[in-house]
């Protein structure tokens, strides 16, 4: 395996997938510009060996594809996740046997560890901070300033000593001074929320560039309290070697190429962003700590790895579904109905979330939802999919195939207002707070309750009593035909062509006759309430976005429908009835998904970067 960032890169570049570029480039701005035109024409990895004002040439998607994902690995990421979940399988309960069936997996699970040196490449120099000498990137026109992508950003619990090493963007301020961009439901955050509660500074020390084992360590969603530094040893098949840090009492990777050493002192906050993220807008401003760099260590010649985040596809692609195959079979030790999860990289991750699962009984799926929304990181989903065993829950056709046969708002919907969200999230206007939601698309009893071919509804409502809802009518409401058929009549209505129902409606796509997009200029939530009194025929839900979501472009797409919304103030129903606290929906569902006052922009890169970027683009050798 890669024991350092230069055995990865000499192994993309013998296997045809890094490209080296020889002329000056500039980080601010035309890196990012080049990178997202080779991500998303699936480039190579990029080697830039002359940045402007830096003496250290920088590396960018390096993991941006599955071959590089696989390289990275040595394998495929999917065989690992089979691989934990069949060891921890026969290892509950352990017995002499299943153990030695997985002997070779015990043997791979002995290197999540780590191993003390005292010499290291990553300390051949020890200077002062001079942090505008490295070639960080400004990605995006309208960031705060540059800011470090893709540092492993290390700490320690103060009370515990439990070990965290995630990946924190880290805007420079000046050559000592950064701001460390901590998240909720993140390690590092809360070994800082720790430290502050007690007055102390919390040590930290930031590695870049690093061997790829850890590198996806770092992002990968482990359970609060396993150190990611000694998991990196089963994807890497050999334990980290680490050194102690030499001003503070830290250790880090020893083949590391640079490390930044300091301290982030309590109740020190300053304005870090706005920077371009990975849902496509600029997150806004906000205050955050403060890191302050005491010394930075690094190899003679190193090589800063960098990273940029935006429209989708980008690097972040790969590595999050790398880490979904890897640590996501995992999740059936706690959940043995589930089949798969799967977060879609278009919607960035957390704003979609699709799992299969085999139901045991009337609405164990739903059981199993609110369990994952208090899990890890899978807190953060905003809105959660729940499709049948035999669903592919990767495929977004199939789960719309799903939600078109078996849901129905009236017992199959489920919101969550007031709950923690993403940091990132921006559609609540207040940070780390916003709403989920639940769709159940599963079949089973629900289909029975109502009146699907082959229903028997005796045996059902013996089974399990009437589910009629307290001070709700168990008749069809009076609304339901003029909002269309209910699941069980899906395809016997047709749907009108949208843009003759509502002048606002520019363009529309149908899918899977279960989705309405419908593409606006102005007053999203008009036209899908609209649009929701009328026959829409087998559509289940609508969705109506902005002129900028490209309807034909799926990974656009999806990225236009899952990330303007707010679950709570942005879906309507055709009819909504209430008793008490008790609120029951009808109908179809829609969502108003446009681009609202308040949100940030989205990300665009400046017209004279791109121009320069053309002008440049043959000396560059690149032919993708």
């Amino acid at each position: 395996m890669h024991a350092d960032q230069r055995a990865f890169v000499r192994a993309l570049e013998g296997a045809g997938e890094l490209h080296r570029i020889r002329v000056e480039v500039d980080p601010y701005l035309e890196i990012t510009a080049i990178a997202d035109r080779v991500v998303k024409r699936s480039g190579p990895a990029l080697l830039f060996e002359r940045v402007a004002g830096s003496p250290y040439p920088l590396l960018i998607n390096a993991l941006g594809s599955e071959r590089r994902i696989e390289i990275a690995l040595g394998r495929p990421p999917a065989q690992i996740g089979a691989m934990l979940l069949e060891l921890a399988e026969r290892a509950n309960p352990p017995s002499v046997g299943g153990l030695w069936q997985a002997r070779r997996s015990l043997w791979e699970l002995l290197s999540m560890r780590t191993r003390k040196v005292r010499r290291a490449p990553c300390q051949q120099v020890v200077e002062n901070p001079e942090l505008t000498q490295l070639p960080v990137q400004t990605c995006w026109p309208r960031d705060g300033g540059p800011f470090i992508t893709f540092g492993l950003v290390i700490t320690r619990d103060p009370v515990s000593g439990e070990r965290n090493m995630g990946v924190y963007r880290i805007q420079l301020y000046d050559d000592s001074t950064a701001g460390m961009h901590w998240q909720i439901v993140r390690g590092g955050g809360n070994h800082y929320a720790r430290a502050e509660t007690l007055g102390r500074p919390l040590e930290v020390a930031v590695v870049i560039g690093a061997d790829p084992a850890l590198l996806i360590s770092a992002i990968a969603p482990l359970p609060e309290g396993m150190d990611e530094i000694a998991f990196s040893g089963i994807l890497r098949r050999a334990p980290c070697p680490m050194v102690r840090c030499k001003t503070i009492d830290l250790e880090v990777p020893a083949n590391a190429e640079i490390v930044l050493e300091g301290i982030v002192p309590p109740h020190e906050r300053r304005t870090e962003g706005p920077f371009g993220d990975h849902f496509g807008h600029y997150s806004h401003a906000a205050p955050f700590p403060v890191f302050r760099v005491r010394a930075v260590t690094r190899r003679r010649e190193p090589v800063y790895l960098s990273a940029i985040v935006g429209l989708p596809p980008q690097e972040d692609k790969y590595i999050g579904n790398a880490t979904q195959e890897i640590l996501g079979p995992l999740i059936k030790l706690l959940h043995p109905e589930i089949r798969e999860l799967w977060a879609y990289f278009e919607a960035g991750f957390h704003n979609l979330l699709v799992v299969s699962v085999r139901q045991r009984f009337y609405k164990e799926g739903l059981k199993t939802a609110l369990g994952l929304m208090g899990t890890g990181q899978l807190a953060l989903t905003k809105c959660m999919v729940l499709v049948d065993e035999n669903v592919d829950a990767r495929d977004f056709n199939a789960v719309l195939r799903a939600i078109r046969d078996h849901f129905d708002p009236e017992h199959d919907f489920l919101l969550l207002p007031g709950v923690p969200l993403d940091t990132l999230d921006f559609t609540s206007y207040q940070m780390n707070l916003g709403s989920k939601m639940v769709i159940d698309a599963t079949s089973g009893a629900t289909d029975l309750l109502h009146g699907r071919p082959g229903a028997d509804h005796q045996a059902v409502h013996e089974a399990m009593g009437s589910v009629t809802l307290p001070g709700v009518d168990a008749a069809v409401p009076e609304h339901a035909s003029a909002a269309g058929p209910g699941p069980a009549q899906s395809g016997a209505g047709r749907l009108a062509d949208p843009r003759s129902l509502d002048s606002r409606v520019i363009a529309y796509r149908v899918l899977e006759d279960s989705l309405l997009v419908v593409q606006v200029a102005e007053d999203g939530r008009q036209v899908v309430e609209r649009l929701l009194q009328t026959d829409l025929g087998p559509v289940r839900w609508v969705v109506a976005v902005s002129k900028d979501v490209d309807l034909h472009q799926h990974d656009l797409l999806l990225w236009g429908m899952f990330t303007r919304f707010d679950c709570a103030r942005d879906i309507v129903f055709s009819k909504v009835r209430n008793r008490g606290a008790w609120t029951t929906c009808y109908g179809v569902m829609g969502i108003d998904a446009t681009f609202k006052p308040g949100y940030p922009d989205r990300l665009e890169m400046e017209p004279e970067i791109i121009q320069r970027v053309d002008r440049k683009w043959d000396s560059l050798g690149l032919d993708c």
